[in-house]
């Protein structure tokens, strides 16, 4: 993809960050984001992109909810990707609860509202998705054609998070849900999962024999570009390693990468004090996420990394040692 206009919502976090990396050298790329004024984020994401090509990235001020001057950017566009949604790493309270929802829906209502009332519609709207919309899996893996769906609280949010997307009319943007399972990238669970090896705590978690499906951040961002070209495809893609691992397989390949023989395990009710100490639920690492990308390798995607280990020692030789060594 070349010479396009994107626009990425909620573009902040390190899958936003991978993706300003990936194609902000040959695009213009503006972030949709509530803190263009925090420095922090800012840096973090523009300095990991060729300094000679850091002019093609802006960053532009919306809430989240209701139109403005942002809806601008999305006039004329060619693509618009929309990341936001409050984190699920939190207790799941009637406040965050709501929240959790509101973030998602409220968001995707504005895009779709902005996408309607421009006068050039961008060519394709990606809206994030989670895996975790499929059931706790121990027996068979789940694709985009499985029908049996859960009920509980992450399927419910994510259940909602496709209607509100689906349910908006578009009529000359072809829509796309990104169903991803846990990215694997310079942030987000890597940061946790490497302080544990570093004290010797990278041991499985419960049982260790829930499923764990994963994708490295280049991928989702190699995929996203795939679908770009693919001007046919629409609808909900997994976008997850077709080599998904065990709970205790992953934890011992991340040992092996970094150089830690030893890993204690956590036992379920270790995870379940912990959770109520650090204010997260269980179920972020006890669910059994056992998915398939199929629909995109029936399309002809292959991954760069669709084995675990690579994966890892791909991540693991851009980090200093101090991220997961103590000396």
């Amino acid at each position: 993809m070349k010479n396009k206009k994107i626009v990425i919502a909620g573009g902040t976090g390190f899958i936003g960050n991978a993706l300003t990396a990936y194609f902000g050298n040959d695009n213009e790329i503006v972030i949709l984001t509530r803190n263009v004024n925090d420095g922090n984020n800012n840096a973090n994401r523009l300095f990991t992109i060729d300094k000679n090509h850091q002019h093609n990235v802006r960053l532009v001020q919306w809430n989240a909810k209701d139109s403005g001057e942002w809806c601008k950017e999305i006039d004329g566009c060619d693509l618009v990707i929309n990341l936001t949604g409050k984190s699920v790493n939190c207790r799941y309270t009637e406040k965050n609860k709501q929240e959790i929802f509101d973030s998602r829906t409220n968001s995707t209502k504005a895009i779709g509202d902005a996408i309607k009332n421009a006068i050039v519609p961008p060519k394709l709207w990606i809206n994030a998705a989670s895996a975790t919309i499929y059931p706790h899996a121990t027996e068979k893996a789940n694709d985009e054609y499985s029908t049996d769906f859960d009920n509980d609280f992450s399927v419910q949010v994510c259940k909602l998070w496709e209607k509100s997307f689906f349910d908006q009319r578009t009529a000359f943007s072809r829509k796309v849900a990104l169903r991803m399972a846990v990215t694997l990238g310079d942030g987000g669970v890597m940061v946790p999962y490497l302080n544990l090896c570093k004290f010797a705590l990278g041991g499985k978690q419960g049982n260790g024999k829930q499923m764990y499906s994963w994708v490295h951040a280049e991928d989702v961002c190699r995929a996203i570009d795939f679908i770009w070209q693919k001007t046919e495809l629409e609808g909900a893609f997994n976008v997850s390693s077709p080599n998904p691992v065990n709970n205790e397989t992953f934890m011992h390949t991340l040992r092996k990468v970094t150089g830690h023989a030893i890993g204690l395990p956590a036992y379920t009710w270790m995870l379940k004090t912990g959770a109520a100490v650090i204010g997260t639920e269980t179920e972020l690492l006890l669910k059994s996420r056992w998915v398939l990308p199929t629909k995109l390798q029936e399309n002809g995607f292959t991954f760069k990394y669709p084995h675990l280990q690579k994966a890892f020692e791909d991540l693991v030789k851009k980090l200093p040692r101090r991220a997961y060594h103590l000396f």
